[in-house]
């Protein structure tokens, strides 16, 4: 999502289109909020059938629906709704952001007064690293209850267009960072959990706040070359995006049940992503079943019109977006055209009410038409309940679980501060505030640098090095190596910002930015201490030079790791937390770019042409660090206790049996049994071999038979486990012979191959043997 600031400007003046946000209407934030709807004091309302909580939900939205009048439900399937005072209704603004923290991007979240910050979490590419659902659950319930502690202040919305679930295939994507990164399985997996935390348990349907998987779909470049998301075909092959980019959503609405799904700006296979009905009436409500609402992304459906000149009138545009199954509009575009095009004949007024009615369905699962908020389910939340010692503290936990050991010569980390008279903190990213908390973010509860935080081990000796992260002069250089000779060890704080990448913003190089690599070099060779390269950053840097340069000691990726990032750097290197995070996204060479136009949308290699393909999946090249790459200072062993060598596959029918199988020696997955009888368990120990305790991530991989198919490795499961030194956990592993053992043909369809699967679990190989019976 979604706008620069002169659009936000769009929205919100566009015509005169703003009637009051929601936000203004309410006094000091320590009397409450004032009922959205259904006011017990207000005895106009009373008599609603839609004010009656004891009605079913449907039967309330459509009682709604039929006092509304036309001009008013246009207006109502806008972003910034307006109030219907004649039925006791507030205004509302839709657009609030919640992607790692509240967040005051969109304009129905404003910090001040009683709510002066919220707890930033590390952005979302720095928590994946993490590999623990649980944990990015526990996010979710965490800044749900900050929502809506803020929320009942009279200061944020309910529903949050987070999380950003796009596959981070290309390295230059400036919203990489955003992400889970490269994988499906992970994205898909951090993409239901982090929504159950937002949503809550969802007792009796209901939401505690309202999530939103966004850009659907194929979304994942914002300015290159010449070429900006406004005005992009993304060609996508029916393979691609069935096993690579829709896998996310689906898992979204399938499994986290998130109440709506947005829409993204570019066109697939020449369509308007929000106004392909393929995409969101048949495939987002019809197949996957969503139980909630579709969003453009904002001025998306004015973008298909003004830049994609997609249809010959703005009438057009706006019927094309809802008969394809568009529910809400973030901007004005449908509040001037949708009278209009219902006049023309171009959609119906009934059209317009189906809208409506997944909008309102949402708000009363949210409980906004139950009254007085303080008397629902979280509405004794409040100032207290935001930047709690408990929150804080889950913000440094992610932090420390996201930092990723990349290399550690001689196991030269951890540091001993009792050996160390001083330490130099040498870089541009040294003192870094905001920076540690990416886009979309708020306002933190306050900040630990890297600075502050190895300060709080050893004396520190500081230098910036560089004015910035571009790092354009080289003045400074002379000041840091001085230092890196004085002292006994030296930590190099690099990286990038969000001036080198970002929203509208993607990365023309993978190298570090201007002269930084020249300082790190300067300052390693005048160091006499040991020296530890710390890389701050969303997206993978090709930092070949230091990982084969011997007077570099360590090699840290710390993300952008959020509110107590500077704390987390420091347990890391000197030992208080031992690391386990893994890399979510390859880490490729600068040369890798000279062959993937950002335009090309194809996972798979094209030896014809030299294309090499993208992510571990399909690219077979030299890389700088893989995905799933991850050290600690403990060592991990694995050993399988119990791990069966064959599964049999149920075909359905006969005719399924001859129709796929015989043909292809792989069966449709439709056509299988994908009961629980297809789940085959594996008991895998894994020992902590070392001297401290330590979290290890089990990967499992599968590989299927030789052949068509074996080009493909994919992630299919994970594990994370804490092991304490010397101990053994046994795991219990799962794999679905439907879900994990098979494979997307160039049609779209899932297949399970029969015969050998591979399965790389953590560093063993072992062999299934996939068989059909009918």
């Amino acid at each position: 999502m979604a706008c620069e600031n002169d659009k936000k400007g769009h929205l919100l003046l566009a015509l005169g289109l703003v009637l009051c946000v929601t936000l203004t209407f309410f006094p000091r934030v320590t009397e409450g909020r004032v009922p959205f709807a259904c006011d017990p004091r207000n005895g106009l309302t009373r008599g609603f059938k839609f004010c009656n909580t004891h009605v079913p939900i449907h039967v309330r939205v459509q009682d709604l629906i039929a006092r509304l009048t036309l001009p008013e439900k246009i207006r109502l399937v806008v972003n910034n709704a307006i109030a219907v005072p004649r039925l006791g209704i507030q205004g509302y603004e839709w657009w609030s952001e919640a992607l790692h923290g509240v967040s005051n991007v969109g304009p129905g979240t404003k910090f001040g007064g009683a709510f002066p910050g919220a707890t930033m979490f590390p952005q979302v590419i720095s928590t994946a690293a993490s590999f623990n659902q649980s944990l990015w659950q526990e996010i979710g319930r965490v800044v749900s209850d900050e929502a809506r502690a803020m929320y009942n202040g009279g200061q944020a919305g309910l529903t949050y267009w987070s999380p950003n679930v796009n596959i981070f295939r290309d390295p230059r994507w400036g919203r990489g960072q955003e992400t889970p990164g490269e994988d499906p399985t992970l994205a898909a997996k951090y993409a239901a959990s982090y929504v159950k935390g937002l949503q809550g348990d969802g007792a009796g349907n209901r939401l505690k706040v309202a999530a939103c998987c966004k850009h659907y779909t194929a979304y994942d470049l914002d300015n290159w070359n010449g070429v900006d998301r406004f005005h992009f075909n993304a060609k996508v092959s029916k393979q691609d995006l069935e096993d690579t980019y829709d896998v996310p959503f689906k898992a979204c609405v399938l499994e986290g049940q998130v109440a709506s799904v947005m829409c993204s700006y570019n066109q697939v296979n020449g369509k308007p992503t929000c106004a392909d009905p393929d995409l969101l009436r048949n495939t987002i409500r019809g197949q996957w079943g969503l139980n909630g609402y579709i969003v453009s992304d904002c001025d998306s459906v004015g973008v298909f019109f003004d830049n994609q000149h997609y249809t010959r009138t703005p009438e057009e545009a706006a019927a094309e977006a809802i008969k394809a199954g568009l529910d809400l509009d973030c901007g004005p575009f449908l509040a001037i055209h949708t009278d209009s095009a219902i006049r023309k004949g171009l959609i119906s007024e009934n059209d317009l009410n189906l809208a409506l009615a997944n909008l309102i369905t949402v708000q009363m699962r949210l409980g906004m038409f139950d009254g007085e908020p303080s008397t629902q389910p979280f509405g004794n939340l409040g100032p207290r309940d935001v930047c709690t010692p408990a929150h804080q503290q889950l913000a440094l936990e992610a932090a420390r679980e996201s930092i990723v050991l990349l290399q550690n010569k001689g196991n030269s980390l951890p540091l001993s501060p009792s050996r160390l008279r001083i330490v130099g903190v040498i870089g541009p990213n040294t003192d870094a505030t905001v920076t540690m908390i990416g886009n979309y973010a708020g306002v933190a509860c306050g900040y630990t640098t890297p600075l502050q935080g190895i300060a709080r081990y050893v004396k520190t000796a500081h230098q910036v090095g560089c004015r910035g992260v571009a790092c354009r002069g080289n003045e400074l250089f002379g000041a840091a190596e001085i230092i890196a000779r004085q002292v006994d060890a030296t930590v190099l704080v690099m990286g990038l910002d969000q001036t080198i990448e970002a929203e509208t913003r993607d990365r023309v190089g993978l190298l570090l930015p201007g002269l930084q690599q020249e300082l790190v070099t300067r300052v390693a060779r005048a160091a006499k201490g040991p020296v530890i390269l710390v890389i701050m950053s969303g997206g993978p840097v090709d930092v070949s030079f230091a990982k084969n340069n011997p007077k570099i000691s360590a090699i840290l990726w710390v993300g952008y790791p959020g509110q107590a990032g500077g704390t987390a750097i420091a347990d890391v290197i000197f030992g208080a937390t031992n690391p386990g995070g893994r890399l979510p996204m390859t880490w490729y060479p600068q040369g890798y770019l000279a062959k993937v136009p950002m335009t090309n949308m194809d996972m798979r290699p094209n030896p014809a042409t030299g294309y090499p393909g993208r992510t571990y999946r399909f690219y077979k090249g030299p890389v700088v660090f893989p995905f799933g790459h991850g050290l600690s200072y403990s060592r991990f062993s694995q050993s399988l206790a119990l791990a069966p060598k064959q599964v049999s596959v149920q075909i359905l029918s006969l005719q399924a049996l001859t129709n796929s199988t015989l043909s292809s020696k792989a069966v449709k997955v439709s056509h299988a049994n994908c009961d629980d009888s297809l789940e085959t368990e594996f008991h895998v120990d894994v020992k902590n071999e070392g001297s401290m305790d330590g979290t290890h991530t089990l990967l499992i991989f599968s590989k299927p038979p030789p052949g068509k198919w074996s080009q493909i490795k994919q992630l299919v499961t994970f594990h994370k486990t804490h092991v304490p030194a010397g101990s053994k956990q046994r795991l219990k592993v799962n794999v679905h012979s439907c879900k994990h053992l098979s494979v997307v043909d160039q049609f779209g369809v899932r297949r399970i191959p029969t015969g050998e699967h591979e399965l790389h679990i953590g560093d063993l190989k072992h062999s299934i043997n996939v068989q059909t019976t009918h």
